[in-house]
């Protein structure tokens, strides 16, 4: 943490960048290391909060913001009409959760622990309602490649259905897993661990709308130079969305699944990374998809061939890992080349 406060720093410079009209190359470096600390702080925040509410309500409270500076980003994107640079920060945050984090998280456990252990049932149910997320996002993409319609009017009303029927599976998904088969979830190997509230319940909440109100801040900066950023660096919006926004919104939180590895917490590391892609497919893509009505956006949930593609092979990959409930270091070098191949690709698509 005292790392992050000391990248708080570069918050005002953002600002300051922006304002002074600074190169969009800058304004965009500076913006994207603004986010890190403040979406750090903003979990911190949250399991803050938590920790002064009942076992239930905190369990509700960290599932559903576990992804909150990601949504103000993408929102703020959004807004400003950038449609793919959101769909592709949606897909590059579920690939980069299943393969890139949980990846890191199995090597660099595997490294401290020849084998690691967790839940069978966490690793079951989780695969299961990724699965439902992929059928969920194909089937959009589907209408689109069938129904072509340059205007996607029929395909953005139809997402809109297809959202409420996703956040529906996702608050059903939190009753099963935070309530009637909570258990289940529970078991984590290793020592118990309790962790203080860091700050009154008052002060918590105080820190949370900071923080969550000076990542929009700084988003709207990050967005603003993206466009030209992107030419600069040679790189397409789609890459920048798909493999830059991600890291940068979930940076704090993916290092946890990392440290929780190498504790040998692996039931905490797979909730973090796996937990993190179920929400973005099942709660933030939804979302989005409805605030695109507010921001008057055709924000739809048809993805591209090939980002359907890459989600489903992710999703096999690591259902295949997790299927025998024990992993090693190995599995989390290859979930590693699969993200890097992906990324190869995506750079000249």
């Amino acid at each position: 943490m005292k790392f992050l406060y000391g990248l708080l720093v570069f918050v005002p410079i953002a600002i300051v960048a922006r304002i002074a009209g600074a190169p969009p190359i800058a304004v965009f470096i500076v913006s994207a290391l603004a986010i890190i600390p403040l979406s750090g702080i903003l979990g911190a925040a949250t399991e803050a909060v938590a920790e002064h509410t009942s076992p239930a309500v905190g369990g509700v409270l960290s599932a559903t913001m576990g992804n909150l500076a990601e949504l103000i980003i993408a929102a703020v994107a959004l807004r400003a009409g950038l449609i793919d640079l959101v769909k592709a920060s949606i897909t590059g945050s579920i690939l980069s959760n299943l393969l890139l984090v949980l990846g890191a998280a199995l090597l660099a456990g595997g490294l401290k622990f020849k084998v690691q252990k967790f839940s069978r049932h966490l690793a079951g149910s989780s695969s299961t309602v990724l699965l439902i997320a992929v059928f969920g996002l194909v089937v959009p993409a589907l209408f689109q490649g069938l129904h072509p319609d340059p205007q996607r009017v029929a395909t953005v009303r139809m997402s809109h259905y297809v959202a409420g029927l996703l956040i529906a599976g996702y608050a059903a998904w939190l009753i099963f897993s935070l309530g009637t088969h909570s258990s289940g979830f529970a078991a984590d190997r290793g020592p118990p661990v309790t962790v203080a509230p860091k700050w009154s319940s008052n002060k918590a909440v105080v820190i949370l709308l900071l923080a969550a109100g000076s990542i929009g801040l700084v988003a709207e900066v990050l967005v603003s130079a993206t466009e030209e950023a992107v030419k600069v660096l040679g790189l397409s919006e789609f890459f920048v969305g798909l493999i830059l926004i991600p890291i940068i919104g979930n940076a704090a939180e993916n290092s946890s699944a990392i440290i929780m590895a190498m504790r040998n917490r692996m039931d905490l590391a797979l909730n973090i990374a796996i937990g993190s892609s179920i929400q973005v497919a099942l709660l933030i893509a939804p979302l989005l998809v409805l605030l695109g009505m507010v921001f008057h956006q055709p924000m739809d949930l048809a993805f591209t061939t090939m980002e359907v593609a890459s989600i489903a092979l992710a999703v096999l990959v690591t259902s295949s890992v997790i299927r025998d409930a024990e992993t090693n270091w190995l599995e989390g070098v290859l979930l590693l080349l699969a993200y890097a191949v992906l990324g190869v690709a995506f750079f000249f698509f």
